[in-house]
């Protein structure tokens, strides 16, 4: 038997997958420490909520909102 994700889950799994690398080459950390800033601060909870409107801003804002995000949360970079 073959389990296929819904378009939706897909497509956020596709998002996910290009910010994450992204805030960490646009705030110059690895990715796995973009990952675990993401989670401290709020932003990966922030993406995961807001993905939708995230994914059709362009990724300069996209990755600007989620920095805001993780500032208001004490993150420092």
């Amino acid at each position: 038997m073959e389990s296929r994700l819904d378009k939706a889950t897909s497509d956020k799994v596709s998002f996910i997958a290009f910010i994450v690398p992204e805030f960490a080459t646009a705030y110059k950390m690895n990715v796995q420490d973009s990952y675990f800033y993401l989670k401290k601060y709020g932003g990966w909870d922030y993406i995961n909520r807001h993905w939708w409107a995230l994914h059709t801003d362009t990724p300069y804002w996209a990755l600007r909102s989620i920095y805001n995000v993780c500032l208001k949360n004490g993150g420092l970079r």
